[in-house]
């Protein structure tokens, strides 16, 4: 890669027009010799994802006892945690492992729909899992009969079609505006709100139109499920039993601990994104790949340390392995 290149400053593209409909340059900004020693910390941690979630499904599917429809639910998360980590590996293998940090246009814009379109679909599966704890404490005697198999796969199908109607339209937006000053982006991936900034044009639009689907889902979300454990807590209390009541929080622990995972990376990411522009580009690559990486590696940990079942089933299978060696 040439020196030019290598500078990663929005100065060397000012005088090629359009030079971002061909093609934008990911990593970190400014700084090209820092992408060598990020790229087995992250090779590690995509392995993890993979690892983790990967063995959450395969425990869920040969476990009987796991054959209810929280643990449908977790299976959901870790296929769409996979899929958005899936979403951010080409441009991060092909930036930390191969050098070379430049993505097309039209492929920017398709990594874009996925990983926006995940992140939404991940929202809407920790919703649904916090309305699958509110039936089990609130009414644990109709919990498999109300949440059945078909209920469970609408509810995968509509957070789905959400996450789709309200992505879809962000390629078009972001297509439809001229690029002719810089093409370099502030990620190691493309976000429409770090493509967008680029633009010399009016991004209006584009902005409120980010605002709307983040109110209307993410925030939305939230909300949801700040009731939902009101109700819960609220149904808790009003359980004789102080054993039983620390029994049914104990089961929301781990879903508990999995939208924090969420929320406060996704939150971190946007203070330092909006109100950070004076800290350091390593900074902002960190909380970046963090808000991505961070949620599908430690969402398997979670579970499996709060899940007896699961924890007995991996022991059971490394004790296996310890014994045919």
């Amino acid at each position: 890669m040439s020196s030019q290149m290598g500078d990663f400053t929005r100065r060397d593209y000012q005088d090629q027009p359009n030079a971002s409909q061909t093609s934008f340059w990911l990593g970190i900004p400014g700084m090209p010799d820092k992408n060598s020693w990020m790229a087995f910390p992250l090779g590690f941690l995509y392995t993890l994802t993979l690892l983790g979630n990967g063995t959450i499904l395969a425990v869920v599917k040969v476990e009987q006892s796991l054959h209810e429809p929280m643990y449908y639910f977790l299976c959901i998360l870790a296929l769409t945690d996979v899929s958005l980590s899936m979403s951010t590996l080409p441009s991060m293998l092909s930036i930390f492992w191969f050098n070379s940090p430049e993505i097309p246009f039209d492929a920017c814009i398709t990594q874009m729909f996925f990983i926006h379109g995940f992140g939404v679909v991940e929202s809407g599966v920790l919703v649904s899992m916090a309305f699958d704890r509110f039936v089990a404490i609130r009414d644990p005697l109709r919990y498999a009969s109300i949440l059945t198999h078909g209920l469970i796969g609408k509810i995968g199908l509509i957070v789905l079609a959400r996450a789709v109607c309200v992505v879809f339209p962000v390629p078009f937006l972001i297509k439809r505006l001229p690029f002719c000053h810089s093409n370099v982006l502030s990620h190691s991936y493309c976000l429409h709100q770090d493509a967008m900034r680029l633009a010399c044009a009016s991004t209006r639009v584009n902005s409120l139109y980010g605002l709307i689907v983040v109110i209307l889902t993410l925030g939305l979300d939230a909300l949801i499920i700040l009731f939902s454990y009101v109700l819960i807590l609220k149904t808790v209390l009003g359980i004789a039993s102080r054993a039983e009541r620390l029994k049914a929080l104990n089961t929301c622990l781990s879903h508990i601990c999995a939208v924090l995972l969420f929320y406060i990376p996704l939150i971190g990411a946007t203070m330092v994104h909006r109100f950070g522009k004076h800290l350091s580009p390593v900074v902002h690559m960190f909380m970046a790949n963090i808000y991505l990486l961070l949620p599908p590696v430690l969402n398997p940990i979670v579970y499996s340390v709060k899940t007896k079942q699961i924890r007995r089933r991996i022991i059971q299978v490394f004790q296996g392995r310890k014994n045919m060696a």
